[in-house]
């Protein structure tokens, strides 16, 4: 048997494990996404008898514009905040995501950015990784001397508001996750802005993967599996449904 691990591009160190034994090959995919991103490897094709994909975004409405696209969205609403007076509060992920916003902004401005406190722990491995992000501060606690508005606040959905940011003034809000992309995922949430920007393959990429690995059996889990099982099926391709006790990713 022989196992080895390659890129899958979902975010730093994350990895497809490609599985060969009697002459067969399996890859399972794991999380993974063809965009261009500059905190991680980028996803490497494998070619495989069975091929085990994800599918978060299986539905043919999603579909990504560039991380720079959406950085440059970001920007451009931070400027928008910082003329209002007001902070710019973006919810993202600890791993992963908040370090591709900081990654990608980097080639645009060289402001600080102001963050939560789990996300400064993951900064600061992908800084000894030699990632190239934005600085980075915390969010203080108190405000005796620190006015954040105009500033550019990133903290994780479901942290709260810390009590400096109770002191901070008037903000804004915005959330940077692949949900974004429906108008009832951004109601939800009641952000007052939304970006499209996700960790995972969206429809086009899922399809162009499992056609490029050749695999003759492809078993779809986590996500919409039904819908891409179905696709998959009436272009003659042998998928299946792979049932795991995974209750689903934090990373979209």
């Amino acid at each position: 048997m022989g196992v080895s691990f390659h890129p899958a591009g979902h975010i730093l160190g994350s990895a497809q494990i490609r599985i060969e034994t009697n002459g067969e090959v399996w890859v399972l995919s794991g999380d993974y996404k063809r965009a261009e991103d500059p905190t991680c490897a980028q996803f490497e094709t494998v070619r495989c008898d069975t091929f085990i994909t994800e599918s978060t975004f299986g539905l043919p409405i999603y579909r990504w514009d560039s991380g720079a696209c959406i950085a440059r969205e970001i920007l451009d609403w931070w400027n928008r905040c910082r003329q209002a007076g007001r902070a710019a509060v973006l919810y993202s992920y600890s791993l992963g995501k908040a370090e591709r916003i900081l990654a990608e902004l980097a080639r645009i401005t060289d402001r600080d950015v102001f963050v939560h406190e789990s996300i400064q722990c993951v900064v600061a491995y992908y800084r000894k990784a030699g990632i190239r992000m934005l600085p980075t501060r915390l969010i203080p606690e108190e405000l005796p001397d620190q006015d954040l508005s105009g500033q550019l606040i990133l903290t994780p959905p479901g942290a709260g508001v810390s009590p400096g940011m109770k002191r901070a003034g008037e903000y804004e809000t915005a959330f940077a996750s692949g949900w974004m992309m429906t108008r009832s995922s951004r109601r939800l949430g009641s952000f007052d802005r939304g970006f499209t920007l996700s960790d995972h393959a969206d429809w086009p990429a899922l399809i162009q993967t499992v056609q490029e690995s050749g695999a003759d059996r492809v078993l779809v889990t986590h996500g919409n599996c039904k819908s891409m099982v179905q696709y998959l099926r009436e272009r003659g391709i042998d998928a299946s449904l792979l049932d795991t006790e995974t209750p689903g990713s934090l990373n979209h």
